[in-house]
């Protein structure tokens, strides 16, 4: 329904799977609660996927590469899913939280970051890890695309271009500090 442009609501995404609104209502307690856990589990196969062939490599730079190759190119076959997260992230991060806890979406793309970064972990001094994973998560997904493309005008090859280049020097910049302590 996302895909077509479609902006359902609970109610007509349970009629559309064929089961009862009460049922829904266990499981998304909004509408943007349904659309953005939508728009992410389209994603979660196609990323498992390109992380596990990632991981066969111990060549930081590669593996940041093809996150970033792989993330640019998700992001812009899911750009109406995508959008309709940060539509919703934007609209939960205005309400207050029941528990006054700072809203956070984005933990898929921190895991994605961390195990691409991975065989840096033990030659990183502490927080150094953690700063660069970060770093990284400004310049990789759909946020980054949506700069690059809606405000730079850059989109496709050269988008991920840009993406490249960009993570390729946040792991120099970190690797270069290391080697300074």
């Amino acid at each position: 329904m996302i895909r077509s442009g479609k902006r359902p609501t609970v109610e007509e995404a349970a009629l559309a799977a064929g089961i009862s609104k009460r049922t829904a209502y266990r499981y998304f307690t909004s509408q943007e609660h349904l659309l953005a856990d939508a728009a992410l589990e389209t994603l979660r196969p196609r990323m498992d996927e390109m992380m596990a062939s990632v991981s066969t490599s111990d060549d930081a730079h590669a593996r940041v590469a093809s996150l970033a190759i792989a993330m640019r190119r998700l992001a812009e076959e899911y750009d109406a899913e995508l959008r309709e997260m940060i539509r919703a992230s934007l609209d939960r991060s205005v309400m207050p939280a029941a528990n006054d806890a700072p809203r956070q979406r984005g933990g898929r793309r921190l895991e994605w970051i961390r195990a691409s970064i991975d065989p840096l972990r033990d030659t990183l001094p502490a927080g150094s890890f953690d700063r660069l994973t970060n770093c990284l998560a400004v310049c990789l997904g759909i946020d980054a695309l949506i700069v690059l493309r809606d405000v730079c005008g850059v989109s496709g090859e050269d988008a991920e271009q840009l993406m490249v280049w960009m993570a390729d020097a946040l792991v120099d910049r970190m690797l270069a500090e290391t080697r300074e302590i």
